[in-house]
C-alpha cells in the first residue's frame, strides 16, 4: 500500500510533510506490501530530519488501510509523552502505558505507546492484549533494550528507526535483529535545503590514554572524570568556551556526574549563568531548569548524557563534547541537540574537547550507513586507537595567543624529530627537554621588552608544554601519572629560572643590542 497525494490531503490536523518525508514513507509502505508479515525493518534519518513526523503518519495510514493494531516503543518516559503528542496531532488516538495506567479501556484504542521497560512488565503479567498487534514502530531502535521483546511479536511487522544504524552494544550488531536498512537523507542534504544548521567544529587536541574502556566498549566514567575533572581540563573548558562560544547559549555534554558538578563549579566561580542538570533531579526541578534555559540568552547547561534524546531546544547557539566517546551514535547525538534551524540560526558551534572529530571525521559525514549495517565490526575495527590519534596531533596555538607571539616566524617545536636525532648522536634524552624549554624562551624573549613582558607570555604556554611533555614521554615510553605531572612542574620551573638567567643573552643574540636596564 503506497501513499498517494489524496490519502495525504485527507489529514486535517498535524503537520506538513516533506518531499523527502512523502518518499521515506512510500518506500516503508512498499515494503510491507511485498515483505512477509513478521518482517523486521530498519529506517535511518538524521537528528532533526522528523523521524517521529514520518512513523506518525506512517501509522494515521496503516490504520486507516488495515483492520490491525500498533504498537510504538521508546526508552525513556519524554519519549512516550512526545511520541503520543505527536501522533494525537495526527488524528490518531492513542493510549500511553506507563507504570500506572489503567488497560481496563485498551480494547478502545488501536495505537498504543509505551517505554520498553514498562511494556516488558505488563506483557510479563499478562496484562496487555497484543494478539491483534501487526505493526510495532521502535523509536531510537539503536538501544539493545528493545530485542527481550521481540519474543512477543513474532507475527508482527517491526519498524526501527534511528539516526545511527549502529547498534549501541558491540555484541548484539542491528543486522541480528532486522533484515534490510533504508536509509534517509543526509545530513549535508538537510543543511543545504535549510533543514537543519551547519556545524561548525573547534576540536582542541586532548591527551586520552589515561582512560579506561568498559565492559560496554566506551571509556568508563570513572576514568573519565579522573581526566575530566583535573585543574587543567577545566581550565582548558573554560578558556574554549571564552574563546569560542562567550555568551552564547551553551550545553555542554559530560560523562559522569561528578564532572558535571565541577564544570557547574568552575563556571559560576567565573561569573557565568549555568545550571546543572543529571537524572537525579526531580520532575519540578527539571522542568524548572530547562524553562530558565531556554528563557536565559547566554545559559549555559552542564549535564551528563540524559539530554541526548528526547530534548528539542532550537535555540541552542553551541554544544561543548567535554568528553571522550567511542560510541558513533552518541557523538551524532549529541551534536544533534545543537543542529535545530530557526530563522536567525544557520549555524552553531561544537566545541570537542574529547578528540571525536579527529576519531569520527565531521558531523554529517558521507557515511556509508548499508556498509556500517551489513559489517559494523569492520566499520568498529577501522577506527582509530587514541594512541594512533595523539601520534599525529600537532599542537597549533589559539589565535589570540598566537597574536602575542607575532615576531616569531615560527612557535612549533618537533618533539619526536629531536628526540630521534639526539638518540642517534648518542645523547641522552634529557637534551630534548633542554632544547624544547630554550626555544620556548626564545619565542618569549622574541617578544618580549624585558624579563618582565617574557616571564608573563611563558604563563601563557601551558598548553604547548603540556603536549610537548606528552609527545616526550611517548618518546620514552614512560608515562605514569605522577611522573608526566612532575614533569610537567619541572618544566616550567626550569622554564622561568632559563629566562631569568639568560633573558639578556637572548634579548641580545635576537635584537643585537642588550635590553634597556
Amino acid at each position: 500500500m503506497s501513499v498517494t497525494a489524496s490519502d495525504l490531503a485527507e489529514r486535517n490536523a498535524g503537520k506538513d510533510l516533506y518531499s523527502y518525508q512523502q518518499g521515506a514513507i512510500n518506500k516503508i509502505f512498499q515494503c510491507f506490501e511485498e515483505a512477509p508479515e513478521d518482517y523486521h525493518l530498519l529506517y535511518q534519518l538524521p537528528t532533526g530530519g522528523g523521524k517521529t513526523v514520518i512513523f506518525s503518519e506512517i501509522v494515521r495510514q496503516y490504520l486507516k488501510h488495515h483492520n490491525k493494531k500498533v504498537l510504538v516503543m521508546t526508552h525513556r518516559i519524554e519519549l512516550c509523552k512526545q511520541t503520543s503528542g505527536m501522533l494525537t496531532e495526527f488524528g490518531v488516538s492513542n493510549k500511553v502505558i506507563h507504570s500506572k495506567a489503567n488497560l481496563e479501556d485498551q480494547s478502545d484504542f488501536s495505537c498504543f505507546v509505551a517505554m520498553v521497560e514498562t511494556l516488558n512488565n505488563r506483557l510479563n503479567d499478562g496484562k496487555l492484549d497484543i494478539s491483534d498487534v501487526g505493526l510495532i514502530i521502535i523509536d531510537e531502535a539503536h538501544y539493545n533494550s528493545f530485542t527481550k521483546l521481540f519474543k512477543f511479536f513474532e507475527k508482527s511487522f517491526i519498524l526501527g528507526v534511528t539516526a545511527t544504524p549502529l547498534s549501541s552494544n558491540i555484541k548484539l550488531p542491528m543486522n541480528d535483529n532486522y533484515n534490510e536498512l533504508i536509509v534517509g537523507e543526509t545530513i549535508q542534504s538537510l543543511i543545504e535545503n535549510e533543514f537543519l544548521a551547519r556545524a561548525e567544529v573547534y576540536s582542541y587536541n586532548v591527551g586520552l590514554t589515561s582512560l579506561v574502556v568498559g565492559a560496554n566498549g566506551d571509556y568508563t566514567v570513572k576514568s573519565s572524570e579522573d581526566l575530566y575533572t583535573n585543574s587543567d581540563m577545566l581550565g582548558k573548558l573554560i578558556q574554549a568556551y571564552e574563546e569560542r562560544s562567550k555568551h552564547k547559549k551553551t550545553l555542554i555534554f559530560n560523562n559522569g556526574i561528578n564532572t558535571s558538578l565541577h564544570v557547574y563549579d568552575t563556571f559560576r566561580a567565573a561569573g557565568y549563568n549555568v545550571a546543572h542538570l543529571d537524572n537525579t533531579n526531580t520532575k519540578s526541578e527539571r522542568k524548572k531548569i530547562l524553562r530558565w534555559f531556554k528563557e536565559t540568552p547566554d545559559a549555559i547547561l552542564t549535564s551528563v548524557s540524559i539530554l541526548t534524546t528526547g530534548f528539542d531546544e532550537p535555540t541552542v547557539d553551541s554544544i561543548i563534547l567535554n568528553r571522550a566517546t567511542k560510541s558513533l551514535t552518541l557523538y551524532y547525538q549529541m551534536i544533534g541537540r545543537g543542529s535545530r534551524i530557526l530563522k536567525n540560526k544557520s549555524k552553531f558551534n561544537v566545541i570537542d574537547l574529547g578528540n571525536n572529530f579527529h576519531r569520527f571525521g565531521p558531523w554529517g559525514a558521507d557515511l556509508d550507513w548499508q556498509k556500517i549495517f551489513r559489517s559494523p565490526n569492520f566499520y568498529l575495527d577501522g577506527i582509530m586507537s587514541d594512541d594512533e590519534l595523539e601520534e599525529n596531533f600537532r599542537y597549533e596555538m589559539p589565535d589570540e595567543l598566537r597574536a602575542e607571539f607575532s615576531k616569531s616566524n615560527s612557535v612549533y617545536f618537533d618533539v619526536k624529530k629531536t628526540y630521534i636525532d639526539s638518540i642517534r648522536k648518542g645523547e641522552s634524552s634529557k637534551v630534548v627537554l633542554e632544547r624544547s624549554i630554550h626555544h620556548h624562551a626564545y619565542i618569549c624573549t622574541e617578544n618580549s621588552e624585558d624579563i618582565y613582558d617574557a616571564l608573563d607570555l611563558a604563563k601563557k604556554l601551558g598548553d604547548d608544554i603540556d603536549y610537548r611533555i606528552q609527545r616526550y614521554t611517548k618518546c620514552i615510553s614512560k608515562s605514569t601519572f605522577n611522573f608526566v605531572e612532575w614533569l610537567r612542574d619541572d618544566y616550567r620551573k626550569k622554564l622561568r629560572a632559563h629566562l631569568r638567567e639568560n633573558f639578556d643573552e637572548l634579548f641580545e643574540e635576537i635584537n643585537g643590542f642588550p635590553p634597556e636596564e
